[in-house]
């Protein structure tokens, strides 16, 4: 799959449209409902409100402390307002190593293995499965497969056989290489999309060097947090260059990186997409150990009662919420930080400090209100992570959410511009357009209104339940994801703006007699199209709260190629187009092999039993 970053910032483009919702105008000099709470929450005590965190549970006490002042009360059966959720964390090595036997010859015998000769000369990469194994090793230069119909050809396994055997490739992509092709490279230069590769090969193990002529030359790669955190089907390691120039010898005490350099050369103009079938000397036996590393995230989660019976009401609840949480100091992988803000704590005050602080904004309000209908206010841990937090919730649900009028996130309401609040979902009911209309009379906001319930935040948990839901949106920004998404740049009039207006639609909500009405809204699709202009459209949502072997389906785009081909939520996909799926990032880089319009095979598992269907991908402006 592409990179959780561009994954984040996709959900970063689309949210914050959605958030952008106006309400009454409040008095020039009306002492703000919101700045205290963006405030304290994007301030830099807590330290970005990475899930898991001291700063995300200083963060969780604020929000804790608050509901105590307005009365709110832990939901019913419930003795507090936190709601752990076990994740994830981060990967570390537990003593991977390398060692080669060598071919012995009568002067030198047998050569020593080199775990022992290089002390801490491997290191799994993050996604790699545990195991042992040994077998020959073939060097495959940089392992690059560039799928048919790119604009480049370019397959570094063409007429290599490496079934069974341990596969050896250059970390990066071509150095000299001109920039049009490097362009092409890097997107099938990822160390998982290398992993794929070489697994989709019948290979054992990957190993992974970094070349004497590349950046950090010889040294072990980084374990760097994997947003997946699932094992990619093979066994993956990182080698010093020492290990590797020892590959390539003949005499391992005096081996030198010339032979490795030499082919490097060969394929760093990019022109050679390989290096003749390199079989290296010896066999080569790999142990890989990657502790995956548990830790909990908190949901927060109350409810402030009706003030009258709710008996023969329906669907007596209504919810509002807004993830709480951010990127700490932005060393997962989504940071968008400049170079000289590498390593600072991304305070998050747009994101989502802001609709953490309009949640509890409107909380205070409707507390002070009467209720027709039970209050649910929530705030998600795990959003930056993919969801985790409101897909744990939604997957055991304290609240039967057949119960559940109506969903109401924030997401990103803070930075409005030129009185632009963009409100997504409003297909989910058809109700929602002439209750927007009414609360917006008042509000005069320029809105935005769009359809799709189908957004990558946590108003997808709700839709996709069947809850109708709105997520306001005020949009991006050149802070999104920096440590530059400071407090201080909030506006904060038009925050409270959107406060009142959201909190007279919940409250419209509230009185009715009926609740909203639940739509399924069909994607729309744009058959035909030449990859310059679209991409791939499968309608499949995936799962990112649970570990699975293979992509497990969250739901499915109503309407799209995934539900037309009978799939659902629940289903795990395990191969499309031949290609087998061991996690979310194999199924991305698999949809490279698809073709819009051209059927494709897809296995997947139902209730423990082996399904086959067909899906044709369609194409997506």
């Amino acid at each position: 799959m592409k990179s959780r970053l561009i994954r984040l910032a996709a959900v970063g483009a689309v949210a914050w449209a959605s958030i952008s919702v106006g309400y009454a105008l409040q008095g020039p000099k009306a002492a703000s409902k919101t700045r205290t709470h963006v405030e304290t929450l994007a301030s830099p005590r807590l330290d970005g409100r990475l899930t898991g965190s001291a700063g995300e549970r200083l963060a969780s006490d604020y929000i804790v402390s608050e509901l105590g002042k307005i009365g709110a009360k832990p939901l019913p059966g419930r003795t507090d307002f936190l709601m752990p959720f076990e994740f994830t964390a981060g990967a570390r090595d537990d003593g991977s190593t390398v060692s080669l036997q060598a071919q012995p010859t009568p002067a030198q015998g047998t050569f020593a293995p080199l775990g022992a000769m290089f002390p801490g000369g491997a290191r799994a990469l993050s996604f790699s499965d545990n195991g042992d194994v040994s077998g020959p090793v073939v060097f495959a230069g940089y392992g690059i497969v560039v799928p048919d119909g790119q604009e480049l050809s370019y397959d570094s396994y063409a007429g290599l056989d490496v079934k069974d055997k341990i596969v050896l490739v250059l970390r990066y992509f071509p150095e000299d290489a001109d920039v049009k092709t490097k362009q092409v490279l890097a997107r099938y230069a990822d160390l998982r999309y290398k992993a794929l590769a070489a697994r989709q090969r019948g290979a054992k193990a990957l190993l992974v060097v970094t070349g004497p002529r590349s950046p950090n030359a010889g040294e072990l790669v980084p374990m760097t947090f994997d947003t997946a955190l699932a094992g990619s089907g093979i066994v993956a390691v990182s080698i010093a260059g020492p290990v590797a120039w020892t590959m390539f010898s003949d005499n391992p005490v005096s081996a030198q990186p010339d032979t490795l350099e030499a082919a490097q050369k060969v394929l760093d103009s990019g022109n050679a997409p390989r290096v003749g079938g390199l079989a290296l000397p010896g066999t080569a036996t790999v142990h890989a150990a990657v502790v995956r590393e548990k830790q909990t995230g908190h949901n927060v989660v109350a409810y402030l009662p009706a003030t009258t019976s709710t008996n023969g009401i329906a669907k007596p609840w209504v919810a509002l919420g807004a993830h709480y949480d951010h990127l700490g100091h932005g060393t997962g992988g989504n940071s968008l930080a400049q170079k000289d803000e590498a390593g600072k704590a991304h305070l998050g005050a747009d994101d989502n400090a802001s609709g953490s602080a309009a949640v509890l904004a409107a909380g205070a309000a409707l507390a002070g209100q009467p209720r027709h209908r039970n209050v649910l206010l929530s705030w998600w841990s795990g959003e930056e992570l993919g969801l985790i937090g409101s897909s744990a919730f939604v997957a055991s649900p304290p609240v039967p959410l057949d119960q559940v009028a109506a969903y109401f996130n924030f997401d990103m309401v803070g930075r409005m511009q030129d009185n632009k609040l963009t409100i997504q979902a409003i297909g989910t009911s058809t109700s929602w357009a002439k209750l927007i209309e009414q609360a917006n009379v008042t509000a005069g906001f320029d809105l935005l209104l769009q359809q799709d319930p189908y957004q990558p935040t946590d108003v997808a948990s709700f839709s996709l339940a069947g809850v109708p839901s709105l997520n306001f949106f005020t949009g991006t920004h050149a802070d999104y994801h920096r440590p530059t998404d400071t407090a201080d740049k909030i506006d904060y009039e038009d925050l409270d703006r959107i406060v009142t207006f959201a909190t007279a639609i919940v409250r419209r909500v509230e009185d009715a007699v009926e609740a909203p009405q639940f739509v399924k809204v069909e994607q729309q699709v744009q058959p035909g199209g030449g990859r310059a202009a679209v991409r791939i459209f499968t309608g499949t949502i995936p799962d990112y709260s649970t570990e699975a072997k293979g992509l497990l389906l969250g739901g499915v785009v109503g309407g799209g190629p995934a539900e037309q081909a009978g799939l659902q939520k629940g289903d795990v996909i395990i191969e499309i187009a031949g290609q087998t799926i061991t996690n979310i990032y194999d199924y991305t880089y698999a949809l490279d092999v698809l073709k819009i319009g051209v059927p494709a095979k897809v296995v997947y598992m139902r209730s423990g039993q082996r399904r086959e269907t067909m899906l044709t991908p369609a194409a997506r402006k």
